[in-house]
């Protein structure tokens, strides 16, 4: 039996942590129960995972439906999409069933790309790669989760672009049951390439142009760590886009949305190269609780450069370093620079 090869391009880098990377485990789920119940699929369909953040890998290789199980989705600093699409590239040329004179090949593969932000490595000569020898060999489709996404890059991949603007749960849901139905009927019409459908209401084509950056602009992510676990947490920022008359030398601000437990797997996912890239305490609104033993603050600085949760006595060893440290709580706030993630 031929089959057809889907494969999901999906973006764990840091600024997914939360909403959107929960979404992305949930809608993997819902598409794989789906697609089972279509027999053209059961037959054909074969899925691969591939996720990226500071580096890329294969999680699942093509396996069949009925076997598939939805992975769980690793976190980490950055958006190595140039390493995402060279896995992709070793994928298709190793692991496909190529054409022979007694046998036919897998069918031409679908991929998805979903991201919410921009490459943080230097994608340039992928992309030329890419358009000169694999751009014909498949159906592309990158999909963008907000504005966010660079938008010009994922255009030099693919003509179909689609952004899913509308942050809500039953948009993303809708725009699952759109993935589960184009996979479905590619399935049972095998030989036409995927038509996307027209009336999906959410999804815009926008081919704006921005400049490449180490990081993602639009949000801040710190890494800390718990001084009573040791185990890892991300402190996660939003741009606040709503600011008014804001002056070109004054600073953009950033808004709390939520501090997350990780584990040590995150530094594994995450580029080795660091970012120098400064933020300050004053363009952060919020602080945010110890997600792993509740201390009222997660935003405690070491002299070593990281950041710790402390409690109301200020009394710690740093968890990163281990020095022995103690905050003045009586003392009023400093503002401060810290390094920021890549997102």
């Amino acid at each position: 039996m031929r089959r057809l090869p889907v494969f999901f391009l999906l973006d764990c880098s840091e600024s997914m942590i939360g909403g959107n990377l929960d979404k992305l485990k949930k809608g993997l789920q819902d598409i794989v129960m789906d697609l089972r119940k279509d027999p053209h699929a059961l037959e054909t369909v074969y899925i691969s995972i591939i996720a990226f953040a500071g580096k890329a890998k294969t999680i699942v290789p093509l396996i069949d439906l009925i076997s598939f199980y939805p992975p769980m989705l690793p976190i980490g600093g950055g958006t190595s999409l140039g390493a995402a699409l060279r896995e992709l590239r070793y994928q298709i040329d190793n692991k496909l069933h190529k054409t022979t004179p007694d046998c036919k090949g897998d069918w031409k593969p679908i991929v998805y790309l979903i991201t919410d932000g921009h490459p943080t490595d230097r994608v340039g000569e992928e992309l030329r790669i890419w358009r000169e020898k694999y751009a014909q060999k498949v159906n592309f489709i990158a999909v963008s989760l907000g504005n966010s996404s660079d938008i010009s890059v994922l255009h030099q991949l693919t003509e179909t672009v689609i952004i899913l603007n509308d942050n809500h749960q039953e948009s993303f849901t809708h725009f699952i049951k759109w993935i589960t139905a184009s996979v479905s009927s590619h399935s049972q019409n095998i030989n036409k390439d995927i038509a996307l459908l027209n009336d999906y209401n959410n999804v815009l084509n926008l081919s704006d142009a921005k400049n490449y950056k180490p990081y993602d602009e639009n949000c801040v992510v710190l890494v800390g760590k718990c001084s009573n676990t040791i185990r890892p947490y991300l402190i996660k920022y939003n741009l606040v886009d709503n600011v008014i008359n804001l002056s070109k030398d004054q600073q953009q601000k950033y808004q709390l949305t939520g501090c997350y437990p990780v584990d040590n797997e995150y530094f594994d996912w995450s580029d080795e190269i660091k970012t120098s890239i400064l933020v300050n305490t004053n363009q952060l609104i919020g602080t945010p609780t110890c997600p792993h033993c509740s201390n009222p603050s997660a935003f405690a600085m070491c002299s070593c450069g990281n950041l710790l949760c402390i409690d109301h006595t200020g009394l710690v060893t740093c968890p990163w370093c281990n020095q022995y440290l103690e905050f003045n709580m009586d003392m009023p706030n400093e503002d401060f620079d810290v390094i920021r993630g890549k997102g």
